[in-house]
C-alpha cells in the first residue's frame, strides 16, 4: 500500500487537546450511550436525577418536566437551587461552573448528598454541551438568577431578573439537532421513567407534560416499592399480597417489594440510587440468593420437599414481580450510563437483609410460604 506523506509526519502536532466541553460534542456516545432516540432522552433523565437527588436529600418535593412546543424540554423543582455564589478557584458563579465544567459538583463528599445518582459530576454539564441553548433560572435567596448558554458555553452572565418567594431550580434546554438524528421527544418515554421514579420515592410528585399534544400526567405513590409491584402486576391474578421489606445496614439502604402470580414470566427489576441498572448487579444478585434460599431452607423446615432435594433459583422465580431498590453511597457503576452496579459489599448485605425479612415473613404467614413453595415445587 502507498505511503500517505501526511502520515509520515506524527509528532506533537498531531496531538490534539479537546477542552471538556468540545470533547463531549465530538464523542457524545461516550457520555450518553448514543445519539439515538435513547440518549436523547438520556438528557432529560440527567437533568431530572438533579431534581432526584435533591428529594432524596430531603429538599424537594415536586418536580415538573414539561416538553414545549418548539421542542425544548423545561425541568423544574423546588429544592434549594443551585449555588450561585462565585467559586473560590474558577472565579465564576457555581452554577456557571457546574454546567460548563465536566466533573465539577456536589456529590463527590457526601457532606451536601448522602447519596446520589449523578457520581461523575458530568451530567448537566453534557447536556449543555449538546444543546442548541440552554437557560437556568435559579430562586436562591430571594432572587430569581438567569444565565444562558449556547453549545455549551455562557452566552449571558448570571443575572438577577426578579424576586423568589421560594427556591429551586429551572433548567431549559433544546437539543442540538447537529448532533441527534431526531429530537422529537416520546411522551410515553418519558412518562415510563417518570413514573418510575415516583414509584421509587414516595410521596415525591412528579408532573409531566407534553405541550404540542396537550397530554398531562400527575405521578405521585404513596405506597412507594408496593404501588410499584401491583402496578406491574395489574393484569395478572395474584397469588398473596405484596410482600415488602426495607433496612438500613452499614450505611447502604436497602428495600424491595414482590408478588407472585399464576403465570409463570420472571419481571424483576433493579435500581441503585434512583437509577435504573437494566443489567442488575451486585444487589439483585443477593436478592436472588436469598429469596432461594429463604424458601427451600423454610421448605426443608416444614418437610414439604417430598421427594427432591431443593428447588432451584429458576423455579424459585417463575411467575415472580420484584422491585429491589439500594441507596449507596459510594456506588460503582460499569460505565458512564449507569446500567450494572458493581459494589462487591452489596450483595452481601442485600443477601442478609432479604434473608431475614423473609424468612420472618415465611414463619409469620405459613399459607403464603406454601403457595409459593407448591407453585415452585410443580
Amino acid at each position: 500500500m502507498a505511503k500517505n506523506n501526511n502520515q509520515d509526519k506524527y509528532d506533537a502536532t498531531n496531538i490534539q487537546v479537546l477542552g471538556g466541553i468540545e470533547a463531549v460534542r465530538k464523542r457524545p456516545a461516550m457520555y450518553i450511550g448514543d445519539t439515538s432516540a435513547r440518549g436523547l432522552h438520556h438528557l432529560v433523565y440527567e437533568v431530572v436525577d438533579n431534581s432526584i437527588d435533591e428529594a432524596t436529600a430531603g429538599f424537594c418535593t415536586t418536580v415538573k418536566v414539561i416538553v414545549n412546543s418548539d421542542g425544548s424540554v423545561s425541568v423544574e423543582d423546588n429544592g434549594r437551587g443551585i449555588p450561585v455564589d462565585i467559586h473560590k478557584t474558577k472565579k465564576k458563579p457555581a452554577v456557571e461552573v457546574v454546567l460548563t465544567t465536566l466533573h465539577a459538583g456536589g456529590k463527590f463528599d457526601h457532606r451536601v448528598y448522602k447519596v446520589s445518582g449523578g457520581l461523575h459530576g458530568v451530567g448537566v454539564s453534557v447536556v449543555n454541551a449538546l444543546s442548541d441553548w440552554l437557560e437556568v433560572e435559579v430562586r436562591r435567596n430571594g432572587k430569581i438568577h438567569h444565565q444562558r448558554y449556547e453549545h455549551g458555553h455562557p452566552k449571558t452572565k448570571l443575572k438577577v431578573i426578579g424576586r423568589a418567594k421560594n427556591t429551586g431550580t429551572k433548567i431549559t434546554f433544546k437539543p442540538d439537532k447537529t448532533i441527534f438524528k431526531k429530537t422529537e421527544f416520546s411522551f410515553d418515554t418519558l412518562s415510563h421513567r417518570l413514573r418510575e421514579l415516583a414509584f421509587l420515592n414516595k410521596n415525591l410528585e412528579i408532573i409531566f407534560y407534553d405541550e404540542d399534544t396537550d397530554k398531562k400526567v400527575n405521578f405521585k405513590f404513596k405506597g412507594g416499592l408496593i404501588s410499584f409491584v401491583e402496578y406491574l402486576n395489574r393484569n395478572k391474578h395474584p397469588l398473596h399480597k405484596t410482600i415488602s421489606f426495607s433496612r438500613e445496614k452499614e450505611g447502604i439502604f436497602i428495600e424491595g417489594a414482590f408478588q407472585y402470580s399464576d403465570g409463570y414470566k420472571e419481571n424483576i427489576f433493579s435500581f441503585a440510587n434512583n437509577i435504573n441498572t437494566i443489567e442488575g448487579g451486585t444487589h439483585l444478585t443477593g436478592f436472588k440468593t436469598a429469596l432461594t434460599r429463604a424458601l427451600n431452607q423454610y421448605a426443608k423446615n416444614k418437610n414439604l420437599l417430598k421427594n427432591i432435594n431443593g428447588i432451584s433459583g429458576d423455579d424459585v422465580r417463575e411467575g415472580l414481580c420484584a422491585v429491589v431498590s439500594v441507596k449507596v453511597p459510594n456506588p460503582q457503576f460499569e460505565g458512564q450510563t449507569k446500567t450494572k452496579l458493581g459494589n462487591s459489599e452489596v450483595e452481601g448485605l442485600t443477601s442478609s437483609v432479604v434473608f431475614e425479612a423473609l424468612s420472618s415473613f415465611f414463619e409469620e404467614h405459613p399459607s403464603v410460604a406454601n403457595k409459593i413453595i407448591d407453585k415452585a415445587v410443580l
